[in-house]
């Protein structure tokens, strides 16, 4: 018995030993460690990644961008079973322990000493919160010593609360997942407070194993780790064995949940991304910037629908191509294999993509990648002229749209095509409605912005702009007949009109209705072309832009649609140049704004416009002024008026007005001239729209290679292109008012429904006379032949006093030196 008590003693001495050698081994391991840790109170202004929001300006969703999915959240705003989901699987004890649960450790180094390999390292959700934020995820004894130490820190200095969001919020989920919140979104498509007891315990189950074990990616694994969760839950007392069956009981429903998309504008999103990028750097698209931008959602989507249906419907004028794809697909092979064949054909454009499986009679059998089975009936591919059956055979790939006023499938195919869309408001440029091509995701070229085209005729209104400065008037005559010009080295140019004919002296306003080009030409050798390229670049184009010659005059320069839709904004506000702007207010995590954009805008009714436009833009080129007339200056009211036209005030109460371009009264005559080509000319088509404000023109090129047309109406101008990306022939008589127009009207018939007309006050200076359609000479109100028409004072005065023979003189030469 003695013996028995000498033994004990001397093991209680050598376990107090060791304990004190172990405590003071702690004790310099921390004395040598604690100065390198990290300062803890930064944890309380973390900026977790967040990724870039992008949306309409009446707060409707165009896109998120960023490599990680997140959104924090606050302890306060968890529910609390979501909490004990987390707490019972991860760290039980997590509100008792000083943030190392000693337990586990103890249990890791029995492990360690008595198993071979890797083992659990005891982690509290502390150790791993201090893990995430300031360790690697090396294995060893020195990071774990420093993860202890850092923990032991933690709690000293952060509530229990403010550490348990931290880990919620900074988990990774698997998907791109980061955060609580951002998982509940993905993987159900729910906020916090709607998931349910199984939802909840699988989201708990997921960090363990994020790519592995996600309920999407191994649904089978997920279910194993959700019911152990269910099952701590329920011997930690959180949850009655009656909850635990029914939890355990519930499906696996986890699918994937991309964020809502409710404006589709990618082509924007992407715009945006770059200004930000620009503006802030890389971290624009991590540091959780909401950007609103200046597009209507309706007038968007309306965009959208529009422009896809007018290159469908110019797809179906050209025939049908053959299946996208011919796939080897044998008899009999299960659908879930031949749906796995449609994954490299995704959506684009709202066209399906499908697998023809079979024949029977007219009718074709298809198969979607979601598996789902469809039939087509001969009325789907009347378009093409032949039936299903006569199409298709087994394996071949091919696209569908749905006809929204039957509610039917039709076979379709990517167009060959391509479009742009842009919509601009005249008074201060904002960006209504952007699309730049058939699909982003087909192709992320922005046609509306990057693509340099040939505007052909839809350039010929800022050529008479030029001739109104030059004396001429829209009742001036000028020959339509041939001409020829040729240049010192013997070259020859024959221009000719696109209908072959000539319809002889005609008035300016009749033939920029007929869009004649050799009255163009004539009319451009008349007032010169370096004046005429000079004056142009006051709606915004650049000189290197403009040709030095005369096929300017047929639309010869290298354009975006953006800057013809610009040029036209020009004619519509009265003769302001305004810039075109896509980004309205920029608000940062917590809701501040931080950078708000005040437009110049043409105001027109606003005080100080006139004086502020006359100092910006160049007065005199040429011997000509460009500013305002006199008699229109005169006329500018000193104070702002309330109206469509008067400008809101800034956020520090001062709004800019913009640069004068060009004379008010020369803008309304272009003006009242493209209202005549909808009326009775080339866009005669868009009255359909049933408005009388509508105007605009249309523009072709060569071999019709780019068809356009450019309008306005209501509070919107809007230009259309299409062409084909390799510059080839879209197809003879693929005019604009055929393959562009259809389009303009699809959308404008939209965006301005409910929009009141808006009819232009005539200028002061501007006066309204009757001329003779054939002479354009002054003739009394009401003699037979007349017609009413628009002039500017001096004109009217020089044609009243010398008659009509003292107009600009054209040469009736055969052949004019073009260089």
């Amino acid at each position: 018995m003695a013996r028995f008590k000498r033994l004990l003693r001397r093991a209680l001495f050598l376990f107090a030993g060791l304990a004190l050698l172990g405590f003071a081994t702690l004790g310099i391991l921390y004395w040598l460690i604690s100065p390198r840790l990290p300062d803890v109170q930064e944890l309380r202004n973390v900026e977790l990644q967040v990724p870039l929001s992008i949306y309409s300006r009446d707060g409707r969703l165009i896109s998120v961008i960023g490599e990680t999915r997140r959104f924090p959240v606050d302890i306060e705003d968890v529910p609390e079973r979501v909490k004990q989901t987390f707490i019972a699987i991860e760290d039980a004890r997590f509100y008792e322990h000083p943030g190392v649960d000693w337990r586990g450790i103890a249990r890791a180094v029995w492990l360690l000493a008595t198993t071979d390999g890797r083992v659990p390292g005891g982690s509290t959700i502390t150790q791993q919160v201090a893990r995430q934020f300031f360790l690697s995820t090396e294995y060893s004894y020195t990071r774990k010593l420093t993860e202890i130490f850092l923990a032991l820190k933690m709690e000293r200095e952060l509530s229990k609360d403010e550490i348990l969001e931290l880990y919620l919020n900074k988990s990774f989920f698997g998907n791109r997942a980061y955060g609580i919140a951002a998982a509940a979104e993905y993987y159900y498509g729910k906020p916090l407070d709607q998931l349910t007891l199984a939802e909840a315990a699988t989201l708990a189950s997921i960090p363990k194993f994020p790519s592995s074990g996600n309920p999407i990616i191994n649904p089978e694994r997920a279910l194993v780790r959700r019911n152990y969760v269910l099952q701590r839950m329920r011997e930690e007392g959180m949850i009655t064995e009656a909850e635990e069956r029914e939890a355990q009981a519930a499906p696996m429903n986890a699918s994937p949940h991309e964020p809502k998309i409710e404006v589709e504008a990618p082509y924007v999103a992407e715009m945006v991304r770059a200004e930000m990028e620009q503006r802030f750097g890389a971290e624009a698209t991590t540091s959780g910037l909401s950007v609103y931008t200046t597009l209507d959602g309706d007038d968007q989507m309306a965009a959208v629908r529009s422009l896809q249906a007018g290159l469908l419907e110019y797809d179906r004028r050209h025939g049908y191509r053959g299946p996208e794809a011919s796939l080897d697909v044998p008899a009999g092979e299960p659908v879930a294999e031949m749906s796995k064949r449609l994954r490299p054909y995704p959506t684009l454009g709202g066209l399906q993509a499908a697998l023809v499986t079979g024949t029977e009679g007219e009718r074709a059998t298809l198969l979607t990648a979601a598996g789902n089975e469809l039939e087509l009936d001969a009325e789907s591919t009347r378009w093409t002229r032949k039936t299903p059956a006569q199409l298709f055979k087994r394996g071949d790939v091919v696209r569908l749209s749905l006809d929204t006023a039957t509610g039917k499938l039709r076979l379709a195919q990517i167009p060959a095509a391509q479009a742009a869309l842009v919509s601009l408001q005249p008074e201060d440029g904002a960006v209504r409605a952007l699309v730049g091509g058939f699909s982003f995701g087909l192709n992320k070229f922005n046609r509306a912005t990057q693509a340099q085209r040939l505007p052909g005729s839809s350039f010929k209104p800022f050529v008479y702009a030029a001739s109104f400065e030059r004396g001429f008037s829209p009742a001036s005559i000028v020959l339509d007949a041939p001409v020829v010009f040729r240049d010192r080295a013997g070259n020859v140019w024959r221009p000719q009109n696109d209908a072959g004919n000539f319809a002889g002296p005609m008035r300016l306003r009749e033939a920029m209705v007929q869009s004649r080009n050799l009255v163009s030409v004539r009319l451009l050798d008349a007032i010169g072309v370096d004046f005429a390229s000079r004056y142009i670049t006051q709606f915004g184009f650049s000189q290197e832009s403009l040709p030095p010659n005369l096929s300017m005059a047929l639309g010869t320069s290298s354009l975006t649609p953006l800057s013809i839709a610009r040029g036209y904004t020009v004619i519509v506000n009265g003769g302001y140049l305004v810039e075109p702007w896509f980004i309205d207010r920029v608000v940062d995590r917590n809701g501040q704004v931080i950078s708000q954009n005040v437009p110049a805008r043409a105001c027109r009714n606003c005080a100080g416009t006139e004086a502020q436009g006359a100092r910006d833009a160049p007065t005199v080129v040429d011997g000509f002024d460009f500013g305002p007339s006199q008699a229109s200056a005169e006329a500018a009211p000193t104070t702002p008026e309330a109206g469509a036209d008067a400008a809101p005030p800034a956020a520090d109460g001062q709004w800019t007005p913009a640069p004068r371009a060009i004379d008010e009264r020369t803008a309304f005559l272009v003006h009242s001239m493209l209202r005549d080509v909808v009326r009775r000319g080339t866009g005669a088509s868009a009255k359909v729209i049933g408005r009388d404000d509508l105007g605009g023109k249309t523009g072709s090129t060569n071999e019709y290679r780019d068809a356009w047309f450019s309008g306005f109406g209501g509070d919107l101008v809007t230009t259309v292109w299409v062409g084909k990306d390799d510059f080839s022939s879209l197809g003879r008589g693929e005019y604009g008012g055929k393959a562009a127009l259809p389009i303009w009207i699809g959308y404008m018939g939209a965006a301005l429904k409910d929009v009141p007309v808006v009819e232009p006050a005539v200028p002061s200076g501007v006066l309204t006379v009757w001329v003779d359609a054939g002479t354009g000479r002054l003739v009394p109100e009401g003699s037979p032949g007349s017609v009413r028409d628009y002039v500017k004072r001096e004109d009217y005065e020089r044609m009243s006093t010398a008659g009509f023979d003292d107009e600009p003189v054209l040469s009736n030469e055969e052949a004019f030196d073009i260089f």
